[in-house]
C-alpha cells in the first residue's frame, strides 16, 4: 500500500552545470501531473511525464525542474532598429522641451524589445544531466510513499479488526435476540386472547423473524471482510477497490441497525460505523 503524499529533492552541482528536480505529492482521484521545465526544453516534458506515470497509479504530482548549463548559455542579439528608433524618440523629445539629449546603454538595456534572448539549451544534453537526477527524486519519492503507507496500513488494518470483532458479537446475539422475539410474539398473543392459536403464533413469529433476520447481512460482510484484506495484501494501488468496498460494507452495518431492535447491537453498529468512518478518511490518502 502506498500514500499518496511525499516529497524528493535531488540535485546537482559541478563542471559548469546547476540542475534539481523537486516532486511533490498530494491527494487526488486520479492521477494528475504537473511539469514545470526550463526554457526551451518543453520537448522533455513527455519523457518526464512517462517516468513519473511509471511509478504513480493515482495523486496528483507537481514535478520543478531548475537546470543551468553554461555550455548552454543563451544567444543574444540586438535589434538595432529598435535602438535607433529609441535613440531618435529621446532626440526629439530633447530638442522638443530644451533639455540634454542621449540614452545610456543602462537605460536601453531595460526597454522593451532591444535584446533577442533564444535559449540554446540542446534536449539530448539536458536528458543527459537530468536523468539520473530524476531516477532519483523518483526512487526517494516512492520510498516516501512506502513508508507512509505501511503506517496507513497498519492503521486500517487495526480499524479491520474492530469491525470484524463487532460484527462476531452481533452474530454471538443474534441467537439470543431470535429467541426474545419469539417470546415476546408469545407474550402478547397471550396478553390478548383467551386461548392462544398456536399456528398463528406461528406465523407471526416467523414473519417477524424474516423481517429482523440479519444473517444475510453478517455473510456478506465477512465476504466484504476477507476480499478487503485480499485486496489490501495483493494489489499495490488498493485504494478505488477499497473505496468501493466500504460503502458495500456501511450498506449492510446500516441494514443491520435497522433491523435489529437490540440494545447490544445498537451499541456495536455504532462502533461498526466509527471504524469504517476513520477507514475512509484513511482511503483519501491511499493510491
Amino acid at each position: 500500500m502506498k500514500s499518496m503524499t511525499s516529497y524528493a529533492f535531488a540535485r546537482r552541482e559541478g563542471d559548469g552545470v546547476q540542475a534539481s528536480v523537486e516532486l511533490k505529492g498530494y491527494n487526488s482521484r486520479f492521477l494528475d501531473i504537473t511539469i514545470a521545465l526550463p526554457a526551451g526544453l518543453g520537448a522533455l516534458e513527455g519523457w518526464v511525464r512517462e517516468a513519473i506515470a511509471s511509478r504513480a497509479a493515482r495523486g496528483k504530482i507537481e514535478c520543478l525542474i531548475r537546470l543551468r548549463d553554461e555550455e548552454a548559455s543563451p544567444a543574444v542579439t540586438v535589434n538595432l532598429g529598435a535602438a535607433r528608433a529609441y535613440r531618435e524618440a529621446a532626440d526629439l523629445l530633447a530638442a522638443r522641451f530644451g533639455v540634454e539629449g542621449g540614452l545610456s546603454l543602462d537605460t536601453l538595456f531595460r526597454l522593451d524589445g532591444l535584446l533577442d534572448v533564444e535559449p540554446r539549451a540542446e534536449g539530448a544534453r539536458a536528458r543527459a544531466v537530468l536523468e539520473p537526477l530524476l531516477c532519483r527524486a523518483l526512487d526517494q519519492f516512492e520510498e516516501g510513499r512506502l513508508r507512509e503507507g505501511a503506517h496507513t496500513q497498519a492503521h486500517i488494518l487495526a480499524l479491520l479488526d474492530t469491525l470484524e470483532s463487532a460484527a462476531r458479537g452481533i452474530a454471538a446475539n443474534a441467537s439470543a435476540l431470535e429467541a426474545a422475539l419469539v417470546s415476546s410474539v408469545r407474550a402478547r398473543f397471550a396478553e390478548v386472547l383467551p386461548e392462544v392459536d398456536e399456528a398463528r403464533v406461528l406465523s407471526e413469529t416467523a414473519a417477524l423473524l424474516v423481517r429482523c433476520s440479519i444473517a444475510e447481512e453478517l455473510s456478506r460482510l465477512e465476504a466484504h471482510f476477507a476480499d478487503f484484506r485480499a485486496e489490501t495484501a495483493r494489489s499495490p494501488s488498493p485504494g478505488k477497490k477499497l473505496d468501493f468496498l466500504c460503502q458495500e460494507l456501511g450498506r449492510e452495518i446500516n441494514t443491520i441497525g435497522s433491523k435489529t431492535p437490540s440494545l447490544d447491537t445498537s451499541r456495536a453498529v455504532i462502533t461498526m460505523k466509527d471504524a469504517l468512518e476513520n477507514i475512509r478518511e484513511e482511503l483519501h490518502n491511499v493510491e
